[in-house]
């Protein structure tokens, strides 16, 4: 009969122990802690171009890095600003003029983020360096980033680029995929 006893006593502790149990979160908090370590890297800005599918760009060993510029798309079909379709490539490659008037107004048109984005980089630079005077800034050059396919013949990117100069933007910078230095 002791044994009996003994028995049920430690069933009813082990009954009463599983009431009282709760949910244990510990895994559960470090799995959204990784998450949320995951998303807040990974939704900073984006340092590099991402190209659509159909532009394969050229490789490059060069060590910086893209700044935020307006941005010129020549596909095999269109030329985009800021991913606007401008004009279609036949047209451009058809042409005798070295200057395409629709792009250049699409640049023109442009202009306003060019020089924001450009003052932006010269201030921040200027707020760099030590003992800068409010008038001893210079004012950036509004500037063009290029992605062009590598299989585009030179002949259109070279009216696309005066294009680009004609509508005042003294920097044209032509995108590519940067690879491992080599040396």
């Amino acid at each position: 009969m002791k044994h009996e006893s003994r028995r049920m006593k430690r069933m009813a502790r082990s009954h009463k122990r599983k009431k009282t149990t709760g949910m244990n979160l510990t895994s559960l908090m470090d799995v959204f802690t990784i998450l949320v370590f995951f998303l807040l890297t990974n939704t900073s800005s984006n340092e590099a171009l991402e190209p659509p599918k159909v532009i394969t760009l050229p490789d490059s060993v060069v060590e910086t890095k893209p700044r935020e510029t307006v941005t010129l798309m020549v596909t095999d079909e269109e030329i985009l600003v800021e991913s606007n379709s401008v004009i279609a490539t036949s047209e451009v490659l058809e042409s005798e003029g070295i200057i395409i008037e629709a792009i250049k107004q699409a640049m023109i048109a442009e202009m306003g983020k060019a020089i924001g984005v450009a003052q932006a980089t010269a201030q921040a630079s200027a707020e760099t360096e030590e003992g800068a005077v409010e008038g001893d800034i210079e004012p950036e050059l509004p500037e063009v980033n290029i992605l062009a396919d590598r299989g585009i013949p030179f002949s259109l990117l070279k009216k696309v680029m005066s294009s680009c100069t004609e509508a005042g933007y003294t920097k044209v910078s032509l995108a590519v995929i940067q690879k491992a230095s080599q040396g």
